[in-house]
């Protein structure tokens, strides 16, 4: 895969020292805005989590809360009872007093009035509290359930991802060992190419091993019209010296990128749409630039499918 990306960087540089400086110009703009959307969509995917995170933890508040209320419910249910026993015990007792004291049974009556006033004070708190208790059990299951749906969506994304992820390895089976991996991590899935499947040093002129795994590849995705697909190429640090069109290791992998883009379009299965391709050069490197090894690890193709969030953004507005 990183023979690949050289390739691709040496055919960008060959063509761009050959083309007008306008041209040259609206390259660099458009691998601008690439790069641009990729650290969007890394901005979007922490967001998602950030969100999930404040989600959960607005539930785990609402849940304190509503325990809260059940507690002082409870309580108030207590004090309810006490309050009837004591006035049933008064009433008792007025009894008693009555055929004995005028001032005993006024002296009654007027605790009597004001346990009634409390009773009745003390049931409108219940039914405040019962009522307050209500909105805040609603609220919860309203909640509960958006994260739950959130939850689902995203659970269903990852498995998606997975199902996708198995699809490609199974079907480049045969390439295995020759410098094709395919990974899943933060919810995307990677297959990266090294240059030796895919191009000769300094072109960007795809093989045909490499051009029938890219193919092979291209077949699983038109089964997968849902997902985004960022084609990027790397290099190592060498400097490139070769094909007077290119003007170094960031126009070569920006060329084998297209490259690999182009050959994805033959499938006319695949939605023009969902493909980017993007030149990253010798900056984002996976290995030491200090040792051969590393540095052919480094010179690769990568392809990043990431599923599309617009599901997930509507619930996040929902809430």
């Amino acid at each position: 895969m990183i023979k690949k990306l050289s390739l691709i960087a040496l055919t960008v540089g060959l063509c761009t020292s050959c083309v007008s400086k306008k041209l040259y110009t609206d390259l660099e703009e458009r691998y601008a805005d690439l790069k641009k959307e990729q650290r969007s969509l890394a901005d979007e995917n922490e967001s998602l989590s950030k969100v999930k995170n404040q989600l959960e933890n607005d539930l785990d508040k609402l849940q304190t809360a509503y325990d809260k209320a059940v507690s002082e419910r409870d309580q108030l249910k207590s004090e309810l009872a006490a309050t009837k026993t004591n006035l049933e015990n008064l009433k008792a007792s007025y009894q008693a007093l009555e055929e004995n004291s005028s001032a005993a049974i006024a002296e009654n009556s007027k605790k009597n009035r004001e346990l009634l006033a409390q009773l009745e004070a003390k049931e409108q708190a219940l039914a405040a509290e019962s009522e307050r208790l209500n909105k805040l059990q609603k609220e919860l299951e309203n909640r509960s359930k958006r994260v739950a749906e959130l939850e689902s969506v995203i659970a269903s994304k990852d498995a998606a991802m997975t199902k996708l992820k198995d699809a490609i390895s199974k079907a480049l089976t045969n390439f295995e060992g020759k410098g094709l991996t395919v990974e899943q991590r933060d919810g995307k899935v990677y297959v990266s190419m090294e240059n030796k499947l895919l191009f000769q040093s300094g072109s960007w002129s795809v093989g045909s091993e490499g051009r029938q795994a890219v193919q092979q590849l291209g077949a699983v995705l038109a089964e997968n019209p849902e997902i985004a697909i960022l084609i990027e190429g790397h290099t190592d640090n060498v400097p490139y010296k070769g094909n007077a069109q290119l003007s170094g290791n960031w126009d070569l992998s920006t060329k084998r990128a297209t490259a690999i883009v182009n050959i994805l379009r033959e499938n006319n299965a695949i939605n023009p749409e969902n493909l980017t391709a993007a030149g990253r050069g010798e900056y984002a490197p996976i290995a030491t630039n200090d040792t051969a090894e590393g540095r052919a690890k480094n010179r690769r193709i990568e392809v990043i499918l990431t599923p599309k969030l617009d599901e997930i953004s509507k619930l996040l507005n929902e809430i």
